[in-house]
């Protein structure tokens, strides 16, 4: 049995190197959702606004560390079927600057989460919290 930082890659044993650590990911999370830095919400509107934006199919919010933001459950592209990148030799800056020292393959960006909304619902259930009179905005 193989320990979780060796795996065969192409049917050879191979150490998890910064290089290869991308073959060990078996989700290719970070190519499947695209996140968007927003505002602050403060105001009824602002959350109204957020809902909005929730009502959307794969829109998620969340709140962490560095403020809030939209999540977009939308894989690229040209994530091929191996979870390998098809463009990779002419891939995005973005796409060639994503350092992997610390990723979704060692820990679930959500343990970073302060808030999150996986939807329309939650949000809806977390403004009802924290407006007394969420549901008479529009009297």
């Amino acid at each position: 049995m193989l320990t979780d930082d060796r795996k065969k890659i192409w049917g050879i044993e191979q150490e998890m190197t910064p290089e290869n650590k991308c073959g060990f990911c078996t989700g290719t999370r970070c190519c499947t959702y695209v996140t968007q830095p927003i505002e602050t919400p403060r105001s009824k509107d602002d959350f109204d606004h957020l809902l909005w934006q929730l009502a959307h199919e794969n829109v998620q919010a969340y709140k962490d560390e560095d403020g809030w933001f939209l999540l977009f459950l939308t894989p690229c592209r040209f994530l091929g079927p191996a979870g390998r990148c098809r463009i990779y030799d002419r891939r995005p800056l973005i796409c060639r600057e994503y350092d992997n020292d610390y990723c979704e393959y060692d820990a679930p960006a959500e343990e970073g989460f302060e808030l999150f909304f996986d939807g329309y619902e939650s949000l809806l259930a977390y403004c009802r919290k924290r407006f007394r009179n969420w549901d008479r905005r529009y009297d």
